[in-house]
């Protein structure tokens, strides 16, 4: 992947993050406290990105010492409440992690203060793919971009060899004066045709076109994260929560789920699991999980993860082996033989182990669906998956990390998100 800059510079608001609710809510708690006349959403939106000093008096027609109250009023909400009402676009958190890869000088040139700046890149998780971070400081009235974009460069930097990020005419007028390479970003909040008016190099309507633009015609590959273990573990409950974080931090995580995850593997799902299968060998079942593996790696997990997503799957490889190899007692060479055609294209970067004693999987399991073929099995089965499990967890720990899901919901997912905040960094 051959990188056309060695400087990298991105606007905040509107190109990293969607900060608009926040900057939304607090402009108008603002004017609603001074005795203002309130903004439609339209309006709003105008004060997101350029410094709040200049849009107070531009848009709301304040004097200089107005301005700088409505924003000290303004600040009683947003710094605690309205700058967490935000979420890094899908794509922008991969797009960072694989710039700062690539060797890359990577940073924020925004008029935020720098403190939220620094507050938002640590709730996001992004502060470590950051060279540097150039905002405001709290006293200034207003900020000017070039300013903040020579902050953000190293001292000596080739500027010909830079390229600025924003959804705002005043970022991509002051790359262009500086001589950087201006580059817009449309799905921001810019008005139309504002950024290509502005002289904008390039111009791009999503997240993932700039990024296959940056990094040379190349999306970022996504990342394969399983979660394993016996029925009742609580799995699809931390397969949501995982979900909404990765949202949150800017990535765009597609859950699938096996057997299944397309038509044709769902179909095979049906004959496996339904209990008019009663009775069906041991080896056809293998064969019908590995035929459905293939055309679910086919179909939904090496696509995704060429575009650069992060794929989470309800059980993989590992529990063919726990199930079919150890429960089934097929031995591990034949169940790895057959599903080699599926693995040999992707093999799960991170796998979550969710381990609860048999006594309260049992418990759990009473509570939910009506039980499935394999369900319905004997003691000695789930004894020999489980078996399976641990076993796989012993012979790969730096893959398979094992997680006592017989806590709450809570502290399960503190070590959930620990791990995978570990492989995302």
């Amino acid at each position: 992947m051959a990188l056309q800059y060695d400087y990298y510079l991105f606007d905040f608001d509107g190109t990293v993050a969607d900060t608009g609710e926040g900057i939304r809510r607090s402009v108008a708690y603002s004017l609603e406290k001074l005795g203002r006349p309130p903004l439609d959403e339209a309006q709003l939106d105008r004060f997101i990105g350029p410094p709040l000093h200049d849009s107070f008096v531009e848009y709301c027609g304040m004097t200089d010492d107005e301005a700088e109250e409505a924003i000290r009023v303004y600040r009683e909400r947003y710094v605690d409440i309205g700058l967490y009402e935000s979420a890094l676009y899908p794509g922008i958190a991969a797009l960072l992690q694989a710039l700062h890869r690539q060797g890359a000088y990577v940073a924020i040139a925004s008029a935020k203060p720098t403190f939220m700046l620094e507050r938002l890149a640590e709730h996001f998780g992004i502060q470590g793919w950051l060279d540097a971070i150039s905002g405001t400081g709290l006293g200034r009235h207003s900020a000017d971009k070039q300013d903040l974009i020579l902050s953000a460069l190293p001292e000596g930097a080739d500027l010909s060899r830079a390229c600025m990020m924003g959804d705002r005419r005043f970022d991509i007028e002051a790359a262009k004066a500086l001589g950087l390479r201006a580059i817009g970003a449309d799905y921001g909040y810019s008005l139309p045709e504002e950024l290509a008016a502005a002289g904008a190099d390039e111009v791009f309507a999503t997240v993932s076109d700039m990024s296959r633009w940056l990094l040379g015609g190349e999306a970022p590959r996504g990342l394969f994260i399983t979660l394993e273990g016996s029925d009742g573990c609580g799995k699809s409950t931390q397969i949501g929560l995982l979900k909404d974080y990765l949202i949150r931090r800017g990535f765009e995580p597609v859950l699938t789920r096996e057997p299944g995850g397309c038509p044709i593997s769902e179909r095979i799902r049906e004959v496996i699991l339904s209990l008019d299968s009663k009775g069906m060998s041991p080896e056809c079942e293998a064969l019908l999980y590995a035929a459905s593996r293939v055309e679910h790696v086919r179909e939904v997990i090496e696509p995704a993860l060429k575009c650069g997503k992060i794929v989470i799957c309800d059980r993989f490889l590992d529990s063919s082996i726990a199930y079919q190899a150890y429960g089934r007692e097929l031995g591990g060479a034949f169940v790895r033989q057959i599903n080699e055609p599926a693995v040999r294209q992707v093999f799960p970067d991170l796998t979550l182990l969710l381990s609860v004693d048999r006594a309260e999987s049992r418990r759990r399991m009473a509570k939910g669906a009506p039980l499935d073929r394999l369900e319905i099995e004997r003691e000695d089965f789930f004894a020999r998956v489980q078996a399976g499990f641990d076993a796989l967890a012993e012979a790969e720990p730096k893959r398979v990390k094992r997680i006592d899901a017989s806590r709450s919901i809570e502290e399960v997912f503190d070590e959930v998100r620990a791990a995978v905040d570990n492989l995302l960094n």
